[in-house]
């Protein structure tokens, strides 16, 4: 049994029903396990949602978990994957001061260097938008920190494999 505890990526492929992410969080309730982030969307088969769940807990009990989320009616398939499995990004939202980015040269260096993004521009305040890894936000939080943020939000991780998913047809068959 391996206690190794490390970060997987969680796909949920699902019936869009209410309801379901509650029972879905209660099975990581149950196991003292925190959610690190989580994104719904829609999937790449039509009526079927999908799940990204980021969680850090050992591989072990990550199979029980699977298997725990799959007893769900409404779950059609559910996999759990490696960081090197998965090609993901995240978001994050900046809202700072407007006379820190006319007043403050390195403001705008950081910006650049990070390749962030101005999504818009008012008397009092201005908004960037920065996509990419985890460490990525997190650096552009710490550099930005020291002048001063107003709001921060970041998303939940979006994920697709590395490798072929034979979801696409298992759901296409649920579909017919």
């Amino acid at each position: 049994m391996t206690t190794d505890k490390q970060v997987f990526t969680v796909s949920v492929y699902t019936e869009n029903n209410i309801g379901l992410l509650n029972r879905i969080s209660a099975i990581f309730q149950r196991r003292h396990i925190n959610i690190e982030s989580i994104n719904s969307s829609v999937s790449e088969i039509e009526g079927v949602s999908k799940f990204t769940i980021l969680v850090n807990v050992p591989e072990d009990q990550m199979k029980k978990i699977i298997g725990q989320i799959e007893k769900q009616v409404e779950v059609i398939k559910a996999y759990y994957h490696s960081e090197d499995d998965t090609i993901y990004q995240e978001s994050g939202l900046f809202k700072i001061k407007s006379d820190l980015l006319f007043e403050e040269r390195q403001i705008q260096n950081i910006i650049k260097e990070s390749n962030a993004r101005i999504v818009t521009v008012n008397k009092e305040f201005f908004v960037l938008e920065k996509s990419g890894r985890t460490q990525e936000i997190e650096l552009l939080y710490r550099e930005l920190a020291a002048f001063g943020i107003m709001q921060f939000t970041r998303s939940g991780r979006i994920a697709v494999t590395k490798d072929e998913m034979k979801i696409s047809t298992l759901l296409e068959a649920f579909q017919n």
